[in-house]
């Protein structure tokens, strides 16, 4: 998968991470995007090291998908908690 393919994914992967948990959040959509990102690449990560599979087989395959939105959410749910403390 290229990089426009990882971008694409990331970015629908954090939206749909945020609308799994919903609430204000201090980043933007920027934020969201790289959240995105980064999740989709910890859940291909995860999906190997825990599973033992190849979890990011292609853009258009269900386990891909499914890494990258549980990566997205572990992400966003970390950056709640960090971002929460240093705002209280």
């Amino acid at each position: 998968m290229g990089i426009i393919g990882w971008i694409l994914l990331g970015l629908l992967a954090g939206i749909i991470a945020k609308a799994l948990m919903p609430g204000r959040d201090p980043g933007g959509c920027i934020v969201t995007i790289l959240i995105g990102i980064a999740g989709a690449l910890l859940g291909g990560w995860l999906g190997k090291v825990i599973f033992g599979v190849d979890s990011i087989d292609g853009f258009f395959e269900l386990s891909t998908w499914i890494a990258a939105i549980v990566g997205s959410v572990i992400l966003l749910l970390l950056y709640r908690l960090v971002a929460g403390r240093r705002h209280s």
